[in-house]
């Protein structure tokens, strides 16, 4: 090799060094092509008393005055601040001011899912929970529990956690034979490439129902099965055949979280009423997700305070 040589390789080499970290800074600040953008709106808690609804006008009023507005509003749940126990007048209020404000402050699609305390259920019997079940449901215009649909390139699985317990008292989260098998085929039947978004009231998977009320005693955690699912490994392992599932997304427990496990983001998105709309509870003030999905299945959840 003589010198001449040298020269033009090294200079070929220069050349090479300086177009290819060009070109790969350009790639990473590229943008990434968002799909859809969810603002998750849950445990909204509606009641004749202290300013509830116009509590949830400002929420409605912030999301729909964001710069970059959402396609589409997720109901998470417990739209009403308690069905359980009370006397349907009471319970035809709640929905009736829940419905005045929605009709007169909200103009986006909204998707909804049942939270426990949208149930009405006078007697706690199997029969009652799911008479109270169907009655939430007509209120928020679902004609089933659970269903998905594709959107925007993402296919997006609401689920129902709710199930009266055996004996007829109150309810149990977890996924019934027949969801959990509807939940299996649905993904199945969704295309390998894309991306899939879970949405429940009770988280499936959460670090924060540890700080929910004194969980720990006599050297011993304990998560009751109504703070998160009592199913969460038989539903983690079914997830874990279809990596095609991104996040799922939940309410319940009126604390802000993220879990990442096993290739799935669980997030649990606070509450728009807080503390029932007194303040903050605990470290979590009233707010609502507002979530990113991305055409390449990522997916960015940050927590809105209004």
């Amino acid at each position: 090799m003589n010198r001449r040589d040298v020269v033009r390789r090294v200079s070929a080499g220069l050349v090479t060094l300086s177009v290819n970290p060009l070109n790969t800074a350009q790639a990473a600040t590229a943008p990434k092509q968002r799909a859809l953008r969810i603002a998750h709106l849950t445990d909204v808690h509606m009641q004749p008393l202290v300013g509830a609804a116009k509590g949830f006008e400002k929420c409605l009023h912030h999301v729909q005055n964001l710069a970059d507005k959402p396609d589409l509003i997720m109901n998470g749940g417990d739209a009403i601040m308690e069905a359980h126990g009370r006397g349907q007048d009471s319970v035809r209020r709640q929905w009736h001011m829940f419905q005045r404000v929605l009709q007169s402050e909200n103009g986006l699609p909204m998707l909804s899912c049942v939270g426990n305390h949208d149930i009405w259920c006078r007697q706690e019997t199997q029969a009652a929970f799911q008479d109270g079940r169907k009655w939430a449901m007509d209120e928020l215009h679902m004609t089933n529990p659970y269903y998905s649909l594709t959107q925007n390139g993402w296919h997006i699985v609401v689920l129902d956690s709710l199930q009266p317990k055996a004996d007829g008292s109150w309810y149990t989260a977890h996924l019934d034979e027949e969801q959990f098998h509807w939940l299996e085929a649905d993904l199945k039947n969704t295309p390998a490439e894309t991306p899939v978004l879970i949405v429940s009231h009770v988280p499936i998977l959460a670090a924060c129902v540890f700080f929910d009320g004194q969980r720990f005693a006599g050297d011993q955690w304990n998560v009751p099965s109504r703070w998160m699912h009592s199913d969460t490994v038989r539903i983690s392992k079914l997830f874990h055949q279809f990596p095609n599932v991104k996040a799922a997304i939940s309410g319940h427990i009126h604390l802000v979280d993220r879990v990442d496990y096993n290739g799935v983001s669980y997030f649990c998105n606070g509450a728009v009423s807080g503390a029932w709309w007194f303040g903050k509870y605990q470290h979590t003030a009233a707010g609502y997700g507002l979530i990113d999905l991305f055409a390449d299945g990522s997916v960015q959840n940050q927590y809105v305070t209004y």
